[in-house]
């Protein structure tokens, strides 16, 4: 299982674990306060969602293929998640997964949103995808900055969407913020 770890040991993105689910409760309603749910809603963002999440998503077992990853950046010291992302549509039979992340209100502006998708790039190439999808609101102009830094392009998708997808194979893609390392552990 890849795990992404900040340099200074502070925040590590994983895979979902059982253990998260009130944590994951807990991040849901900080987005719910701050209506990200409005822009980011992939399922319902609740306790029960959380739970669900948790105990059927949250494998420590080999990935199947056909399985869809649940990821989230936690802070090491205080044990919050302050980030909760995606990759869906390998369970549906889907070639490019469709990727999605939210980042607690509290935590933004510090980069972490970059490193997490940089964790899930990495995670859909180690699964074998060479592209992945996302769908973003074309007002929510921090998140299209973002993405088309990442290397994403866009298509118009309704009258509200962009529809961004990214080649992982280009170099850009792949580099590491200099604040972050890659390792992989067996959980």
């Amino acid at each position: 299982m890849l795990v992404t770890t900040s340099h200074d040991g502070t925040l590590q993105c994983r895979r979902l674990a059982p253990a998260d689910a009130g944590e994951l409760a807990s991040l849901f309603a900080a987005l719910c306060e701050h209506h990200d749910h409005r822009l980011f809603h992939p399922h319902p963002l609740t306790s029960e969602a959380a739970l669900s999440l948790t105990q059927h998503h949250a494998c420590c077992h080999t990935v199947l293929a056909n399985r869809d990853e649940y990821h989230v950046s936690q802070d090491i010291g205080s044990g919050r998640l302050v980030a909760y992302g995606m990759l869906r549509g390998w369970a549906e039979g889907f070639e490019v997964p469709s990727l999605g992340i939210a980042v607690h209100p509290e935590h933004r502006g510090r980069g972490i949103a970059r490193q997490f998708m940089q964790h899930l790039h990495r995670v859909a190439i180690g699964r074998g995808a060479e592209r992945v999808r996302l769908k973003v609101y074309r007002h929510n102009q921090a998140a299209v900055k973002l993405y088309e830094s990442l290397g994403y392009t866009f298509t118009p998708h309704g009258e509200a969407e962009w529809l961004g997808v990214a080649t992982l194979a280009a170099k850009s893609q792949l580099q590491v913020a200099p604040a972050w390392s890659n390792r992989s552990r067996v959980a």
